[in-house]
């Protein structure tokens, strides 16, 4: 083999041993966030922890560890990961409905498959973790408040339309929003307590917002 056929070779093995690292390490922290959404929706995330992870996963500490650095970090990749996961499963199938009243309706039949079945194990990631961080400034409150504004924003963006275009009569959407908001709140701790009533509240809430007899 010359010079540069064996240049070219080395050259392409070591772009392949760099893209099976970049691969196992994309696995790796793919597999322990989807472990650390679930404990966080189970036990908050405080109890999201590299030892925790290592424990759950069987991975090793330090390899997670060198994967986010610190706790704080692990913890804003949990909340981002979580926030992927409910927008694949709540907010993208629903943008298939007709803006308005329609998507609205679908926004909270996909919220309801969400908590029902339900996505992550402790039920609604939100409700689980907003409260533990409500009265904590830092990066992991602004994330999760970032995202709970973003979801009251995704309803409130359909309910303005509804109004501006007539399907349904005017109200004031930001009291709307707080209705509804409560009330899905309070659905996901009666889905985990099993009141089997839950979901047919949350429906009945949206027919009285949407002016539905």
């Amino acid at each position: 083999m010359d010079t540069g056929a064996r240049t070219a070779a080395t050259g392409a093995d070591t772009v392949s041993i760099t893209d099976k690292r970049l691969l196992k390490g994309a696995r790796t922290r793919e597999t322990a966030l989807r472990r650390a959404v679930d404990i966080a929706s189970l036990d908050g995330l405080d109890d999201v922890s590299f030892g925790r992870l290592a424990t759950d996963t069987g991975m090793s500490k330090a390899g997670i560890q060198t994967l986010f650095r610190s706790k704080e970090l692990l913890q804003l990749a949990t909340v981002d990961f979580a926030r992927g996961m409910f927008v694949d499963a709540v907010v993208r199938p629903a943008r298939e409905a007709a803006p308005g009243a329609d998507r609205l309706r679908s926004l909270v039949e996909h919220w309801i498959d969400y908590a029902e079945a339900p996505l992550f194990e402790g039920g609604c990631f939100r409700v689980a973790n907003i409260a533990r961080f409500d009265s904590r400034p830092g990066p992991v409150r602004d994330a999760l408040l970032r995202d709970q504004r973003e979801w009251l924003d995704t309803l409130g963006g359909e309910l303005r339309h509804a109004v501006a275009s007539h399907q349904i009569a005017a109200l004031d959407v930001d009291l709307a929003l707080f209705q509804l908001d409560a009330v899905l709140c309070a659905a996901n701790t009666a889905l985990r307590l099993g009141d089997e009533d839950a979901v047919a509240k949350v429906r009945r809430t949206v027919d009285a917002l949407l002016g539905t007899p």
